[in-house]
């Protein structure tokens, strides 16, 4: 199964983006948010970095790719579509907001936001607050910003010692990848001299004691 792939964009279409990576083309789907964001924002090396939901059922035999510009978004993906009135396809077209803005209407109970997704009316803005309400918290004050993944940031150190600390958090600590972003942004607004890996979780531990 596809996880996640880098390249070039080879074409781009309305609905997202046909990516050259190991001399074969990928056609992606991309909601409107991460379409805008690897088609402006591509990296000072001109790859674009992609995590992908892979969708393929009996219904569906071909195989769909979904792209998304980091983890986390990936993540609250997952949950979206775990809404029993929302599937992979209509997700990707309704994410016309960013990942924060969603998950704060959700938090908010606020229908009326959710209702101008693109093909969520009233009835299933509604079912989607019954099902994640509680379960999206860490995802409301995630950056907009498309993270080290997809672009080169000004500081390509930082970027890195941030990564690094990321994969930790997630894959040894367990913590989720929004949790995760959360604790090192949040590390760096107190103190923003940090400058390697060690300073860094000994700022989000010290925090956390």
């Amino acid at each position: 199964m596809i996880g996640y792939l880098e390249g070039r964009i080879l074409q781009q279409e309305a609905d997202g983006i046909l990516l050259l990576a190991g001399h074969i083309g990928y056609e992606i789907l991309l909601n409107p948010i991460t379409l805008g964001q690897v088609t402006s924002g591509a990296s000072a090396d001109g790859i674009v970095r992609l995590y992908i939901y892979y969708h393929v059922t009996e219904r569906q035999p071909k195989p769909i790719l979904i792209g998304f510009g980091a983890p986390s978004d990936k993540e609250f993906f997952q949950l979206f579509i775990s809404v029993s009135a929302v599937g992979p396809m209509k997700a990707v077209k309704a994410l016309t907001q960013p990942v924060g803005a969603v998950a704060r209407a959700i938090e908010d109970k606020d229908v009326a936001f959710l209702s101008q997704l693109s093909g969520i009316g009233k009835r299933t803005a509604e079912k989607i607050i019954a099902t994640l309400h509680g379960k999206v918290t860490d995802f409301v004050n995630q950056d907009m910003e498309i993270t080290a993944t997809t672009t080169i940031s000004p500081d390509r150190k930082l970027s890195e010692i941030s990564q690094q600390v990321e994969d930790v958090l997630v894959d040894q600590l367990g913590h989720s990848a929004a949790s995760a972003k959360r604790m090192i942004r949040e590390a760096f607004g107190r103190n923003p001299s940090i400058e390697t890996a060690e300073a860094l979780f000994d700022e989000i531990y010290q925090e956390v004691r």
